[in-house]
């Protein structure tokens, strides 16, 4: 299955955040995330593993109590139930990755 990101529809998630779920089959979604300068992801956790990729931009990832920035090429792993939390320090775009699927993204 081929998959044109130019077809894709986005959700905007609030004030400077928007997603678009690129790809998902099985128990694998692939999500686009962008988030303008000073967005706020508060920290949270959930079931799913998360393994995430910044194409572009610059963040401050919290996670295991320690801050972490990333840039461009730099990715982290979230495994099941663990705390993180983003501040972004720049427009930045950010392909995250769960298994399974985030069936709460596909709502509303």
């Amino acid at each position: 299955m081929v998959i044109r990101n130019a077809d894709v529809k986005k959700k905007d998630l609030f004030p400077g955040a928007s997603r678009k779920i690129l790809a998902r089959g099985g128990k694998l979604m692939v999500v686009e995330v962008r988030f303008a300068a000073g967005s706020v992801v508060e920290a949270h956790k959930h079931p799913h593993e998360q393994a995430s990729y910044v194409v572009s931009g610059k963040l401050a990832l919290t996670m295991d109590g320690r801050e972490e920035i990333l840039g461009p090429g730099d990715s982290f792993y979230a495994g099941p139930d663990v705390s993180h939390g983003v501040r972004f320090l720049e427009d930045s775009v950010v392909v995250d990755t769960f298994t399974p699927q985030r069936e709460d993204f596909l709502q509303g």
